[in-house]
């Protein structure tokens, strides 16, 4: 069963934050902005938007690709531990 699904990375490439960030809290992908990312959640982060978006083609994501990303991001969670 996978840790970050398409919905995560949907909600991370949508979010309204411009410095949107993809965390691992407690079994759970949170959106939230960089900012807001205190030093006990520093090494539970999975990806900033702005790296996300360097591979996704120009347009509207499909599912395909959100799913793509959502395998990745899942595998960077699995070697933090989560």
């Amino acid at each position: 069963m996978p840790l970050i699904d398409r919905e995560c990375v949907r909600r991370l490439l949508e979010s309204e934050e411009p410095d949107a960030t993809l965390v691992f809290v407690r079994g759970d992908c949170v959106v939230l902005p960089a900012g807001d990312v205190d030093d006990a959640h520093k090494g539970l982060v999975i990806a900033r938007r702005d790296d996300v978006l360097a591979h996704v083609p120009d347009g509207a994501p499909t599912d395909q690709v959100l799913d793509d990303l959502a395998h990745r991001l899942d595998n960077v969670v699995r070697d933090l531990g989560g």
